[in-house]
């Protein structure tokens, strides 16, 4: 099965509107799939991860790279 992988930009966005719009993006993939987000509130560091763990999901990877925080998420279990 091929997995598929989806990018979502909430860069400009404050919380909770990043948590928000990946949400949404999460309940349109299935176990498997990939979800980047690409954010700017440094807020962000903390809630994804946090968020993740709640809802069973795996945070892959967390990277900065020119002031953007870039997170891979697979999906678990909803």
């Amino acid at each position: 099965m091929v997995c598929m992988k989806k990018t979502i930009n909430v860069k400009y966005k404050i919380c909770p509107l990043p948590i928000i719009n990946m949400q949404t993006a999460i309940e349109t993939l299935v176990v498997g799939d990939e979800l980047t987000v690409l954010a700017t509130d440094p807020t962000t560091k903390q809630d994804i991860p946090a968020w993740c763990r709640i809802h069973g999901h795996n945070l892959i990877n967390i990277r900065e790279q020119d002031h953007e925080l870039i997170f891979t998420i697979e999906v678990g279990q909803k």
